[in-house]
Protein backbone atom coordinates (compact mmCIF):
# COMPACT_ATOMS: atom_id res chain seq x y z
CA UNK A 1 0.00 0.00 0.00
CA UNK A 2 1.32 3.49 -0.86
CA UNK A 3 2.20 5.76 2.03
CA UNK A 4 -0.65 8.17 2.80
CA UNK A 5 -0.32 11.91 3.38
CA UNK A 6 -1.73 13.46 6.54
CA UNK A 7 -4.85 15.62 6.40
CA UNK A 8 -2.95 18.92 6.18
CA UNK A 9 -0.82 17.69 3.29
CA UNK A 10 -3.89 16.39 1.45
CA UNK A 11 -5.64 19.75 1.77
CA UNK A 12 -2.53 21.46 0.42
CA UNK A 13 -2.57 19.24 -2.67
CA UNK A 14 -6.28 19.93 -3.21
CA UNK A 15 -5.79 23.67 -2.73
CA UNK A 16 -2.92 23.72 -5.23
CA UNK A 17 -4.92 21.80 -7.84
CA UNK A 18 -8.06 23.88 -7.23
CA UNK A 19 -6.24 27.23 -7.47
CA UNK A 20 -4.13 26.17 -10.44
CA UNK A 21 -7.19 25.05 -12.43
CA UNK A 22 -9.29 28.01 -11.22
CA UNK A 23 -6.69 30.47 -12.47
CA UNK A 24 -6.45 28.44 -15.66
CA UNK A 25 -10.19 29.13 -15.97
CA UNK A 26 -9.48 32.85 -15.54
CA UNK A 27 -7.05 32.68 -18.47
CA UNK A 28 -9.55 30.79 -20.65
CA UNK A 29 -12.45 33.11 -19.84
CA UNK A 30 -10.53 36.28 -20.61
CA UNK A 31 -10.49 35.79 -24.36
CA UNK A 32 -14.24 35.45 -25.03
CA UNK A 33 -14.65 38.70 -23.07
CA UNK A 34 -12.05 40.70 -24.97
CA UNK A 35 -12.24 38.96 -28.37
CA UNK A 36 -14.98 40.94 -30.10
CA UNK A 37 -13.90 44.47 -29.04
CA UNK A 38 -10.19 43.63 -29.45
CA UNK A 39 -10.59 42.13 -32.92
CA UNK A 40 -12.90 44.92 -34.05
CA UNK A 41 -10.24 47.40 -32.95
CA UNK A 42 -7.34 45.54 -34.55
CA UNK A 43 -9.18 44.81 -37.81
CA UNK A 44 -10.92 48.22 -37.92
CA UNK A 45 -14.31 46.57 -38.60
CA UNK A 46 -17.72 46.55 -36.94
CA UNK A 47 -19.26 43.40 -38.47
CA UNK A 48 -19.03 39.82 -37.20
CA UNK A 49 -18.03 37.98 -40.36
CA UNK A 50 -14.33 38.88 -40.02
CA UNK A 51 -14.44 38.74 -36.21
CA UNK A 52 -16.01 35.26 -36.28
CA UNK A 53 -13.35 33.93 -38.64
CA UNK A 54 -10.47 35.29 -36.51
CA UNK A 55 -12.14 34.10 -33.31
CA UNK A 56 -12.20 30.61 -34.81
CA UNK A 57 -8.53 30.72 -35.76
CA UNK A 58 -7.41 32.17 -32.41
CA UNK A 59 -9.43 29.61 -30.49
CA UNK A 60 -7.95 26.85 -32.62
CA UNK A 61 -4.38 28.08 -32.05
CA UNK A 62 -5.06 28.21 -28.32
CA UNK A 63 -6.42 24.66 -28.29
CA UNK A 64 -3.50 23.28 -30.31
CA UNK A 65 -1.07 24.96 -27.91
CA UNK A 66 -3.00 23.54 -24.95
CA UNK A 67 -2.92 20.09 -26.51
CA UNK A 68 0.84 20.25 -26.95
CA UNK A 69 1.23 21.58 -23.41
CA UNK A 70 -0.93 18.80 -22.03
CA UNK A 71 1.32 16.16 -23.57
CA UNK A 72 4.55 17.92 -22.55
CA UNK A 73 3.54 18.76 -18.99
CA UNK A 74 1.74 15.44 -18.50
CA UNK A 75 4.98 13.68 -19.47
CA UNK A 76 6.95 15.99 -17.17
CA UNK A 77 4.52 15.16 -14.35
CA UNK A 78 5.32 11.46 -14.74
CA UNK A 79 9.06 12.12 -15.02
CA UNK A 80 9.87 14.90 -12.52
CA UNK A 81 6.78 14.91 -10.31
CA UNK A 82 3.27 16.37 -10.29
CA UNK A 83 4.15 19.39 -8.13
CA UNK A 84 7.20 20.70 -9.97
CA UNK A 85 5.54 20.31 -13.36
CA UNK A 86 2.40 22.08 -12.08
CA UNK A 87 4.36 25.09 -10.81
CA UNK A 88 6.20 25.43 -14.13
CA UNK A 89 2.98 25.24 -16.16
CA UNK A 90 1.33 28.00 -14.10
CA UNK A 91 4.35 30.24 -14.60
CA UNK A 92 4.22 29.79 -18.39
CA UNK A 93 0.52 30.56 -18.82
CA UNK A 94 0.62 33.53 -16.45
CA UNK A 95 3.54 35.32 -18.06
CA UNK A 96 2.37 34.94 -21.65
CA UNK A 97 -1.22 35.92 -20.91
CA UNK A 98 0.19 39.16 -19.51
CA UNK A 99 2.31 39.63 -22.64
CA UNK A 100 -0.93 39.74 -24.70
CA UNK A 101 -1.26 43.30 -23.38
CA UNK A 102 1.30 44.34 -26.00
CA UNK A 103 -0.44 42.71 -29.01
CA UNK A 104 -1.44 45.06 -31.84
CA UNK A 105 -2.48 42.55 -34.50
CA UNK A 106 -4.51 39.31 -34.44
CA UNK A 107 -1.44 37.23 -35.40
CA UNK A 108 0.41 38.59 -32.36
CA UNK A 109 -2.47 37.56 -30.12
CA UNK A 110 -2.30 34.13 -31.72
CA UNK A 111 1.43 33.71 -30.99
CA UNK A 112 1.17 34.83 -27.35
CA UNK A 113 -1.95 32.74 -26.76
CA UNK A 114 -0.31 29.61 -28.16
CA UNK A 115 2.63 29.93 -25.75
CA UNK A 116 0.31 30.68 -22.81
CA UNK A 117 -1.78 27.68 -23.81
CA UNK A 118 1.23 25.38 -23.45
CA UNK A 119 1.13 26.03 -19.71
CA UNK A 120 -2.66 25.90 -19.45
CA UNK A 121 -2.74 22.51 -21.15
CA UNK A 122 -0.78 20.84 -18.37
CA UNK A 123 -2.88 21.97 -15.43
CA UNK A 124 -5.81 19.61 -15.77
CA UNK A 125 -3.92 16.31 -16.00
CA UNK A 126 -1.40 17.29 -13.31
CA UNK A 127 -4.00 18.54 -10.83
CA UNK A 128 -6.28 15.53 -11.32
CA UNK A 129 -3.40 13.06 -10.94
CA UNK A 130 -2.08 14.78 -7.80
CA UNK A 131 -5.44 14.95 -6.01
CA UNK A 132 -6.72 11.51 -6.97
CA UNK A 133 -3.45 9.91 -5.85
CA UNK A 134 -3.29 11.66 -2.46
CA UNK A 135 -6.90 11.42 -1.23
CA UNK A 136 -8.81 8.30 -0.13
CA UNK A 137 -10.89 6.74 -2.87
CA UNK A 138 -14.20 7.31 -1.07
CA UNK A 139 -13.78 11.07 -1.63
CA UNK A 140 -13.16 10.86 -5.36
CA UNK A 141 -16.66 11.84 -6.64
CA UNK A 142 -16.77 15.08 -4.63
CA UNK A 143 -13.12 15.83 -5.46
CA UNK A 144 -13.87 15.35 -9.15
CA UNK A 145 -16.72 17.84 -8.85
CA UNK A 146 -14.50 20.32 -7.01
CA UNK A 147 -11.73 20.11 -9.61
CA UNK A 148 -14.21 20.53 -12.44
CA UNK A 149 -15.87 23.46 -10.69
CA UNK A 150 -12.59 25.24 -10.01
CA UNK A 151 -12.05 26.41 -13.60
CA UNK A 152 -15.58 27.74 -13.65
CA UNK A 153 -14.94 29.60 -10.42
CA UNK A 154 -12.22 31.31 -12.46
CA UNK A 155 -14.77 32.11 -15.16
CA UNK A 156 -17.06 33.59 -12.53
CA UNK A 157 -14.25 35.67 -11.04
CA UNK A 158 -13.17 37.22 -14.34
CA UNK A 159 -16.81 37.74 -15.36
CA UNK A 160 -17.42 39.68 -12.15
CA UNK A 161 -14.30 41.79 -12.75
CA UNK A 162 -15.43 42.54 -16.30
CA UNK A 163 -18.91 43.44 -15.02
CA UNK A 164 -17.45 45.95 -12.56
CA UNK A 165 -15.06 47.32 -15.19
CA UNK A 166 -16.75 46.87 -18.62
CA UNK A 167 -14.53 45.68 -21.46
CA UNK A 168 -14.62 47.87 -24.58
CA UNK A 169 -12.42 48.44 -27.62
CA UNK A 170 -10.44 50.99 -25.64
CA UNK A 171 -10.13 49.10 -22.36
CA UNK A 172 -9.57 45.42 -23.11
CA UNK A 173 -5.78 45.38 -22.60
CA UNK A 174 -5.84 45.80 -18.83
CA UNK A 175 -7.66 42.47 -18.50
CA UNK A 176 -4.63 40.68 -19.92
CA UNK A 177 -2.53 42.03 -17.04
CA UNK A 178 -4.99 40.45 -14.60
CA UNK A 179 -4.10 37.15 -16.25
CA UNK A 180 -0.45 37.52 -15.21
CA UNK A 181 -1.29 37.42 -11.47
CA UNK A 182 -1.25 33.58 -11.09
CA UNK A 183 2.55 33.60 -11.44
CA UNK A 184 2.69 34.26 -7.68
CA UNK A 185 1.07 30.87 -7.04
CA UNK A 186 4.07 29.00 -8.48
CA UNK A 187 6.31 29.97 -5.57
CA UNK A 188 3.72 28.92 -2.97
CA UNK A 189 3.26 25.55 -4.63
CA UNK A 190 6.97 24.82 -4.68
CA UNK A 191 7.34 25.83 -1.02
CA UNK A 192 4.38 24.09 0.60
CA UNK A 193 2.75 21.39 -1.56
CA UNK A 194 3.94 17.77 -1.03
CA UNK A 195 4.53 15.35 -3.87
CA UNK A 196 2.27 12.34 -4.54
CA UNK A 197 3.51 9.27 -2.60
CA UNK A 198 1.93 7.01 -5.23
CA UNK A 199 4.05 8.68 -7.91
CA UNK A 200 7.21 8.42 -5.81
CA UNK A 201 6.64 4.72 -5.20
CA UNK A 202 5.82 4.08 -8.87
CA UNK A 203 9.04 5.82 -9.93
CA UNK A 204 11.07 3.82 -7.41
CA UNK A 205 9.50 0.55 -8.60
CA UNK A 206 10.24 1.40 -12.26
CA UNK A 207 13.94 1.92 -11.43
CA UNK A 208 14.42 4.35 -14.29
CA UNK A 209 12.81 2.06 -16.90
CA UNK A 210 9.46 3.86 -17.16
CA UNK A 211 8.55 5.18 -20.61
CA UNK A 212 5.04 6.63 -20.11
CA UNK A 213 4.71 8.28 -23.54
CA UNK A 214 5.59 5.03 -25.30
CA UNK A 215 3.35 2.90 -23.10
CA UNK A 216 0.26 5.07 -23.63
CA UNK A 217 0.27 4.15 -27.33
CA UNK A 218 0.88 0.43 -26.86
CA UNK A 219 -1.44 -2.44 -25.99
CA UNK A 220 -3.20 -2.71 -23.53
CA UNK A 221 -3.33 1.03 -22.73
CA UNK A 222 -3.94 2.06 -26.37
CA UNK A 223 -7.63 1.06 -26.39
CA UNK A 224 -8.33 3.11 -23.28
CA UNK A 225 -6.35 6.02 -24.71
CA UNK A 226 -8.42 6.02 -27.90
CA UNK A 227 -11.70 5.91 -25.97
CA UNK A 228 -10.59 8.65 -23.57
CA UNK A 229 -9.58 10.87 -26.50
CA UNK A 230 -12.97 10.40 -28.13
CA UNK A 231 -14.99 11.07 -24.98
CA UNK A 232 -12.97 14.17 -24.12
CA UNK A 233 -13.21 15.40 -27.72
CA UNK A 234 -17.01 15.38 -27.66
CA UNK A 235 -16.99 17.50 -24.52
CA UNK A 236 -14.35 19.94 -25.74
CA UNK A 237 -15.83 20.40 -29.21
CA UNK A 238 -19.18 21.23 -27.61
CA UNK A 239 -17.55 23.74 -25.27
CA UNK A 240 -15.04 25.44 -27.56
CA UNK A 241 -16.97 25.15 -30.79
CA UNK A 242 -20.23 26.47 -29.37
CA UNK A 243 -20.65 27.35 -25.68
CA UNK A 244 -17.55 29.57 -25.56
CA UNK A 245 -19.12 31.73 -28.27
CA UNK A 246 -22.23 32.60 -26.25
CA UNK A 247 -20.71 35.80 -24.73
CA UNK A 248 -19.89 37.00 -28.27
CA UNK A 249 -23.46 36.25 -29.27
CA UNK A 250 -24.73 38.31 -26.30
CA UNK A 251 -22.55 41.20 -27.43
CA UNK A 252 -24.00 40.96 -30.93
CA UNK A 253 -27.61 40.75 -29.70
CA UNK A 254 -27.09 44.07 -27.88
CA UNK A 255 -25.20 45.56 -30.85
CA UNK A 256 -22.28 46.21 -28.51
CA UNK A 257 -24.32 48.91 -26.75
CA UNK A 258 -24.29 47.03 -23.43
CA UNK A 259 -20.67 46.00 -22.65
CA UNK A 260 -21.88 44.35 -19.43
CA UNK A 261 -23.98 41.82 -21.39
CA UNK A 262 -21.04 39.59 -22.20
CA UNK A 263 -19.79 39.79 -18.60
CA UNK A 264 -23.23 38.85 -17.24
CA UNK A 265 -23.41 35.98 -19.73
CA UNK A 266 -19.97 34.76 -18.68
CA UNK A 267 -21.02 34.82 -15.01
CA UNK A 268 -24.27 32.97 -15.71
CA UNK A 269 -22.41 30.31 -17.67
CA UNK A 270 -19.85 30.04 -14.87
CA UNK A 271 -22.34 29.77 -12.00
CA UNK A 272 -24.24 27.13 -13.94
CA UNK A 273 -21.00 25.32 -14.70
CA UNK A 274 -19.90 25.23 -11.05
CA UNK A 275 -23.17 23.52 -10.14
CA UNK A 276 -22.97 21.31 -13.22
CA UNK A 277 -19.55 19.93 -12.34
CA UNK A 278 -20.87 18.50 -9.08
CA UNK A 279 -23.92 17.15 -10.93
CA UNK A 280 -21.61 15.35 -13.36
CA UNK A 281 -19.48 13.86 -10.60
CA UNK A 282 -22.49 12.74 -8.56
CA UNK A 283 -24.23 11.26 -11.61
CA UNK A 284 -21.08 9.22 -12.16
CA UNK A 285 -21.86 7.34 -8.95
CA UNK A 286 -24.89 5.84 -10.70
CA UNK A 287 -22.62 4.38 -13.39
CA UNK A 288 -19.99 6.05 -15.56
CA UNK A 289 -21.55 5.07 -18.89
CA UNK A 290 -25.23 5.93 -18.26
CA UNK A 291 -24.15 9.22 -16.66
CA UNK A 292 -22.16 10.32 -19.72
CA UNK A 293 -24.94 9.28 -22.11
CA UNK A 294 -27.58 11.16 -20.13
CA UNK A 295 -25.44 14.27 -19.86
CA UNK A 296 -24.89 14.25 -23.63
CA UNK A 297 -28.60 14.05 -24.36
CA UNK A 298 -29.48 16.75 -21.82
CA UNK A 299 -26.72 19.05 -23.14
CA UNK A 300 -27.97 18.75 -26.70
CA UNK A 301 -31.58 19.41 -25.68
CA UNK A 302 -30.72 22.59 -23.77
CA UNK A 303 -28.39 23.89 -26.49
CA UNK A 304 -31.13 23.31 -29.05
CA UNK A 305 -33.58 25.28 -26.89
CA UNK A 306 -31.14 28.20 -26.55
CA UNK A 307 -29.88 28.43 -30.12
CA UNK A 308 -33.20 27.65 -31.77
CA UNK A 309 -35.61 29.43 -29.48
CA UNK A 310 -33.91 32.71 -28.48
CA UNK A 311 -33.46 35.76 -30.70
CA UNK A 312 -33.03 38.61 -28.17
CA UNK A 313 -30.90 39.26 -25.11
CA UNK A 314 -33.36 39.03 -22.23
CA UNK A 315 -34.62 36.77 -19.46
CA UNK A 316 -35.02 33.68 -21.67
CA UNK A 317 -31.47 34.09 -22.95
CA UNK A 318 -30.08 34.40 -19.42
CA UNK A 319 -32.00 31.44 -17.98
CA UNK A 320 -31.06 29.15 -20.85
CA UNK A 321 -27.42 30.33 -20.78
CA UNK A 322 -27.32 29.35 -17.10
CA UNK A 323 -28.82 25.92 -17.81
CA UNK A 324 -26.56 25.33 -20.82
CA UNK A 325 -23.56 26.31 -18.71
CA UNK A 326 -24.58 23.81 -16.04
CA UNK A 327 -25.25 20.86 -18.29
CA UNK A 328 -22.39 21.22 -20.79
CA UNK A 329 -19.90 21.73 -17.92
CA UNK A 330 -21.14 18.67 -16.02
CA UNK A 331 -18.66 16.60 -18.04
CA UNK A 332 -15.80 18.43 -16.32
CA UNK A 333 -16.92 16.77 -13.09
CA UNK A 334 -17.31 13.41 -14.83
CA UNK A 335 -13.93 13.38 -16.63
CA UNK A 336 -11.76 13.77 -13.48
CA UNK A 337 -13.71 10.87 -11.99
CA UNK A 338 -13.46 8.54 -14.98
CA UNK A 339 -10.15 9.14 -16.76
CA UNK A 340 -7.90 8.31 -13.75
CA UNK A 341 -9.71 4.97 -13.50
CA UNK A 342 -8.51 3.95 -16.97
CA UNK A 343 -4.72 4.18 -16.45
CA UNK A 344 -2.07 2.93 -13.96
CA UNK A 345 -0.10 5.39 -11.80
CA UNK A 346 3.14 5.23 -13.78
CA UNK A 347 1.47 6.64 -16.92
CA UNK A 348 -1.59 8.39 -15.46
CA UNK A 349 -0.55 12.03 -15.92
CA UNK A 350 0.80 11.37 -19.42
CA UNK A 351 -2.28 9.42 -20.48
CA UNK A 352 -4.69 12.00 -19.08
CA UNK A 353 -2.71 14.81 -20.70
CA UNK A 354 -2.81 13.10 -24.08
CA UNK A 355 -6.48 12.09 -23.81
CA UNK A 356 -7.79 15.44 -22.67
CA UNK A 357 -5.54 17.55 -24.85
CA UNK A 358 -5.75 15.50 -28.02
CA UNK A 359 -9.43 16.26 -27.59
CA UNK A 360 -8.42 19.90 -27.72
CA UNK A 361 -6.84 19.35 -31.15
CA UNK A 362 -10.14 18.02 -32.46
CA UNK A 363 -11.88 20.89 -30.69
CA UNK A 364 -9.52 23.26 -32.52
CA UNK A 365 -10.81 21.86 -35.80
CA UNK A 366 -14.32 22.41 -34.45
CA UNK A 367 -13.49 25.99 -33.50
CA UNK A 368 -12.17 26.77 -36.99
CA UNK A 369 -15.27 25.15 -38.42
CA UNK A 370 -17.43 27.22 -36.07
CA UNK A 371 -15.74 30.41 -37.25
CA UNK A 372 -16.32 29.43 -40.87
CA UNK A 373 -19.94 28.53 -40.10
CA UNK A 374 -20.53 31.97 -38.58
CA UNK A 375 -19.43 33.43 -41.92
CA UNK A 376 -21.43 30.87 -43.91
CA UNK A 377 -24.53 31.67 -41.84
CA UNK A 378 -24.02 35.43 -42.41
CA UNK A 379 -22.80 36.16 -38.87
CA UNK A 380 -25.34 33.94 -37.07
CA UNK A 381 -23.84 32.51 -33.88
CA UNK A 382 -27.12 30.70 -33.15
CA UNK A 383 -27.18 28.66 -36.37
CA UNK A 384 -23.52 27.80 -35.87
CA UNK A 385 -24.30 26.59 -32.33
CA UNK A 386 -27.13 24.39 -33.55
CA UNK A 387 -24.76 22.67 -35.97
CA UNK A 388 -21.77 22.16 -33.66
CA UNK A 389 -23.76 20.81 -30.70
CA UNK A 390 -24.85 17.79 -32.74
CA UNK A 391 -21.56 16.33 -31.48
CA UNK A 392 -23.27 15.48 -28.17
CA UNK A 393 -25.41 12.90 -29.97
CA UNK A 394 -22.22 11.16 -31.12
CA UNK A 395 -20.98 11.05 -27.53
CA UNK A 396 -24.23 9.48 -26.34
CA UNK A 397 -23.49 6.51 -28.61
CA UNK A 398 -19.70 6.16 -28.23
CA UNK A 399 -19.75 5.88 -24.42
CA UNK A 400 -21.26 2.38 -24.60
CA UNK A 401 -17.99 1.09 -26.08
CA UNK A 402 -16.07 2.23 -22.96
CA UNK A 403 -15.55 0.08 -19.82
CA UNK A 404 -17.68 0.59 -16.71
CA UNK A 405 -15.38 1.41 -13.76
CA UNK A 406 -17.82 2.36 -11.01
CA UNK A 407 -16.80 0.89 -7.65
CA UNK A 408 -13.33 -0.17 -8.80
CA UNK A 409 -10.09 1.18 -7.20
CA UNK A 410 -7.58 3.26 -9.13
CA UNK A 411 -5.19 1.00 -11.10
CA UNK A 412 -1.87 0.70 -9.24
Amino acid sequence: MPQELNATARWLTLSAAFLGWMLDGVEQAIFPLIARPALQQMLAVRGDREVGAWMGYLTAFFLIGAAAGGVVFGWLGDKIGRVRAMAFSILVYSVFTGVCYFAHAPWQLAVFRVIAALGMGGQWSLGVALVMETWPERHRPMLAGAIGASANAGYLLIGWIAYCFPVTGNSWRWLMLVGAAPAILTFLIRLYVPESPRWEEAVAAAEGHSHPLREVFRYPALRHTALAVTLASVVLIGTWGSVQWIPLWADKLTNGADPAAKAVTTMLLAVGAIIGCFIGALCGKLGRRPAYCGLCLASYALCWALFHGVTTYGLSFKVLAFLVGAMTASFYGWLPLYLPELFPTRIRATAQGISYNFGRILAAVGAIGAGQLVGYYSGSYARMGLTITLVYLIGALVIWAAPETRGKPLPA
